[in-house]
């Protein structure tokens, strides 16, 4: 106990809370039960320690931050944890990387139903489904999904340049309003081909030279440990998964064809729709549906992207597609707080009413002419006019 108490002082200490992610004001830190997920390296572990740095005396016992795949853990319980801790007076427990703890869901309930005075907030992969561990805790727990960095974050964490959240209302009506403020103090153009290469996790700022790679290497870990951890799957599956991504990078924006992939595979349908399903779950993939609600295990989708624009810097190199990484940008950033669905006419369709086609400053309103409520979302400009929008714009959402 006092080892984990030594670890969780000295991480807090060294913690800074100049730049905190857009989903910390967001949280009601006030729930007993709070699930926080999202991809390795978006800034969870960050996150939970910036809140004790800032709301909790220092070195005292109301807080405590611990690990799961702490060795600590190796010998002692959850459980136990949690008992000591209120003995000695302990208000919140901060619990990362939970799916790494076989019985997480089992004991959480516990603490939850056995100590009605203290909060609990923990962390997990974004693979993780809180209603399928062996105890359901959707029920109990507030729980939030951190994204990557937005391009608004970017130029705060990598410029010290804060800029406010828009929605999609005000660049709507406001965008020309909206790019000149920014254009004061920054020229976004520069920064936006920065933020597509390696501004999405935060991590990029120990390596940008070794960014690319390293990236590819979380992912390898999120299908090599994260994902077996939270779903009954074995390694001849994970080998298919990672066969089936490399396929896709190079074909994204991909309409897909699921009985050619299929048999290019050698897996069955059902296996493939699960593995797609899982790449998305690991955020590797980005799947477009035809319908708000979003896509299930086992629809097949309207249509495939990466799941980040560095994914496609990293694999592609200066061969990079920019028609790729521009729908991907949209996709990505949009879909935080809108639902993004498929359309036959035009490149994507927000909330069921606004059409968006994407391109470079020269594409024409042509796929727009029958179109209600469209607009395009145009590459390589500063300053828009009309229904002709910067697509940097839209990075400013979160």
């Amino acid at each position: 106990m006092k080892q984990l108490f030594a670890t969780s002082y000295q991480l807090i200490e060294r913690t800074s809370t100049e730049f905190v992610r857009y989903l910390y004001n967001e949280i009601r830190w006030g729930n007993r039960l709070i699930a926080i997920t999202g991809a390795r390296g978006s800034g969870k572990t960050t996150l939970m320690l910036q809140y004790i740095k800032e709301h909790y005396t220092a070195y005292s016992n109301e807080a405590l931050y611990a690990s799961l795949d702490n060795i600590w853990f190796f010998r002692h319980s959850l459980l136990e944890l949690a008992d000591e801790f209120h003995k000695m007076g302990g208000k919140t427990l901060f619990l990362d990387e939970v799916h790494k703890y076989p019985t997480w869901s089992v004991e959480i309930k516990n603490i939850y139903d056995s100590y009605p005075d203290m909060k609990v907030v923990f962390t997990g992969s974004s693979l993780l489904e809180i209603h399928k561990g062996e105890a359901d805790l959707s029920r109990r727990a507030v729980i939030y999904h951190l994204h990557g960095l937005s391009f608004r974050e970017f130029l705060m964490f990598e410029y010290g340049h804060k800029v406010e959240k828009v929605t999609l209302s005000d660049i709507l009506t406001r965008h020309v309003e909206i790019a000149m403020n920014v254009g004061k103090v920054i020229k976004p153009l520069v920064a936006f081909k920065e933020y597509l290469s390696y501004g999405y996790y935060p991590f990029y700022k120990e390596d940008k030279v070794l960014y690319h790679e390293k990236l590819l290497a979380t992912l390898n870990i999120i299908l090599d440990v994260d994902l077996p951890s939270t779903e009954k799957i074995d390694y001849y599956s994970i080998g298919k998964m990672k066969k089936l991504f490399a396929i896709l990078a190079e074909l994204v924006p991909y309409i897909p064809n699921v009985s050619a992939l299929s048999k290019e595979l050698e897996v069955t349908r059902i296996s493939l729709l699960n593995y797609l399903f899982y790449l998305q779950k690991a955020q590797g993939l980005l799947l477009l549906d035809k319908e708000a609600s979003g896509i299930k295990q086992l629809a097949k989708p309207e249509k495939i992207y990466l799941g980040n624009t560095n994914y496609a810097y990293a694999l592609g190199g200066d061969k990079t597609d920019v028609g790729n990484v521009r729908e991907t940008f949209f996709f990505n950033q949009t879909r935080v707080r809108h639902a993004v669905i498929y359309s036959p006419k035009v490149d994507f369709i927000l909330d069921g009413t606004y059409s968006f086609e994407i391109g470079g400053k020269n594409k024409t309103k042509e796929q727009l002419k029958e179109v209600p409520n469209g607009y395009l979302a145009l590459d390589n400009i500063e300053v828009g006019y009309g229904n002709q929008i910067p697509l940097w714009i839209f990075g400013l959402m979160y």
